[in-house]
């Protein structure tokens, strides 16, 4: 029997990951799985714990919680990982989104998902890597974004209680009118360049974020290449106009939308760059942000 650690952020979803650890113990005793529950204690304390996990001889690593709890128990694989693919995760959705969950094909209802982790089918997806200044290297396995949508993230930490698209939506709608200040970048990519200001840039592994928006409609999560979706400057009442559209993934047939597609990209600016990854805040005064694709990285039941 495989043996699995979960690791459980309690303050994922707004407090709702604590409250649902009853039940996941309930639905794995019900699979007949055999597991240690282990909850995060601090920022960070996710990556540590799979790290171990991995060196303690877990067969399955379980990030119980949304993209960010997801975020650190991958960085932990990949430090266990010794360059070679990384896993096995698992995933239990019970946090404010989860995205990257609903990328790989991860039901979200609690139980059903549990169940799922007794089962063996597998794939193995590509990952991001950040590089910033110092050379520190952060990876992400969903979704770069740098302007409008990190705003939102910052914002979205604001509100107590709200979870999924009850939370992003209206945080969304706050954010066109709290900033419509564009960022003149520079973005090479694959030996291409091109200078503009944007409202967002988002780099895309997987096809959607915050609890719902296609930023991506086409991305997949084993190509070995970035979608990049950039949005140009356009006015509040236009970006009120393709909210919708950015729900349906219909957005990218605007003329206001660029859509890339590499493996590697720079993105510097003057301006403060504002970036988060898989809904973690990056930095709010970014000036240079480097990423990369690394296909066939990371094994994921599913």
């Amino acid at each position: 029997m495989k043996k699995i650690k979960v690791i459980l952020n309690p303050v994922a979803g707004k407090g709702y990951s604590g409250r649902a650890e009853p039940k996941i113990r309930q639905y794995l005793k019900e699979a007949g799985l055999d597991f240690d529950l282990v909850r995060t204690q601090k920022r960070g304390h996710g990556i540590e714990l799979a790290e171990q996990a991995v060196k303690d001889g877990f067969d399955l690593v379980v990030a119980a919680g949304g993209d960010g709890t997801t975020n650190e128990v991958v960085n932990g694989l990949i430090a266990a990982s010794d360059g070679k693919i990384a896993g096995t995760l698992g995933l239990l959705p019970t946090g404010s989104a989860s995205d990257f969950m609903g990328n790989v094909g991860i039901p979200n209802n609690l139980d059903e998902a549990c169940h799922l982790l007794a089962k063996s089918q597998a794939r193995i997806v590509d990952l991001g890597v950040i590089t910033i200044p110092g050379g520190k290297r952060l990876y992400f396995d969903n979704q770069l974004g740098i302007g409008f949508d990190a705003v939102v993230t910052v914002e979205a930490q604001k509100f107590r209680w709200l979870r999924g698209m009850a939370l992003y939506f209206p945080v969304v709608l706050k954010t066109v009118f709290l900033t419509n200040k564009a960022t003149t970048v520079t973005l090479e990519y694959d030996g291409k360049k091109m200078e503009l200001p944007t409202l967002q840039i988002s780099v895309a592994n997987g096809s959607r974020e915050g609890g719902g928006f296609y930023m991506a409609p086409d991305a997949q999560l084993d190509d070995g290449y970035f979608d990049i979706c950039v949005v140009r400057k356009i006015s509040k009442f236009q970006m009120l106009r393709l909210i919708p559209s950015f729900m349906k993934g219909t957005h990218i047939k605007h003329e206001a939308t660029t859509m890339l597609r590499a493996k590697k990209l720079t993105i510097t600016s003057a301006d403060n760059l504002i970036a988060h990854y898989d809904g973690e805040l990056l930095c709010t005064k970014g000036h240079k942000i480097e990423a990369e694709i690394l296909s066939k990285k990371l094994k994921v039941l599913y």
